[in-house]
């Protein structure tokens, strides 16, 4: 497909902009309410670790979607110099968080987003700089694989970004989306060097090590 925007905005050595979008307004309904931004990894917030994770890889400039307890987030969690921005309707599922978030990047000139999840300690910096290197134009698409599964992060090209907004819904997120433009989705097979578990459940919480 051709780049439909030919100046894409550069960082550094003639780099695009790519902005990582973390979304962390989960309110761990399964964990008991446990907000999973908050969760303890490492003697600090789990958001940090994922808010650091996009900063290795080579994101910037990182914004984090905060919906259950965003306030005690804010007051616990080290989030400087990320763009931080509340989800209202957090409960309505992850697609209004990548509404929310999609629409914090208007106007910051980002090429592309990478979006990843607060809950996946064990995607590290490796994996998403892979999939950050899938960027090729303002309508790329990608998302790092697990043998061959569709996964996170995804990258979503700045063009995309409208229809996203317009599809997204419940906790299907992008799904419609990607769906609807499988053929042109590039997958970034990352099983050697990650591990895409999720932190849903109490047993899960035995991950966090």
């Amino acid at each position: 497909m051709a780049d439909e925007s030919p100046h894409p905005a550069r960082s550094g050595a003639d780099r695009p902009v790519i902005a990582g979008l973390l979304l962390a307004a989960g309110g761990g309904r399964r964990l008991g309410g446990r907000p999973k931004a908050l969760l303890p990894f490492r003697g600090r917030p789990l958001v940090e670790n994922a808010v650091r994770v996009l900063r290795e890889a080579g994101c910037g400039p990182v914004h984090v979607v905060l919906g259950a307890s965003a306030a005690e987030v804010r007051e616990r969690a080290d989030l400087r110099d990320c763009v931080v921005v509340d989800n209202p309707d957090w409960e309505r599922g992850m697609g209004s968080s990548l509404r929310v978030g999609l629409r914090s990047l208007a106007g910051t000139g980002a090429a592309a987003a990478l979006v990843s999840l607060v809950d996946q300690p064990g995607i590290g910096a490796a994996a998403v700089a892979r999939v950050l290197a899938a960027y090729r134009s303002p309508t790329s698409l990608a998302a790092a694989a697990y043998d061959g599964e569709r996964g996170h992060p995804v990258l979503f090209g700045s063009a995309r970004w409208d229809d996203i907004e317009e599809t997204a819904t419940g906790d299907r997120g992008a799904r419609a989306h990607l769906t609807e433009h499988a053929q042109e989705l590039s997958l970034v097979e990352c099983a050697d060097i990650a591990d895409a578990f999720d932190i849903d459940t109490p047993p899960d919480l035995a991950r966090l090590t």
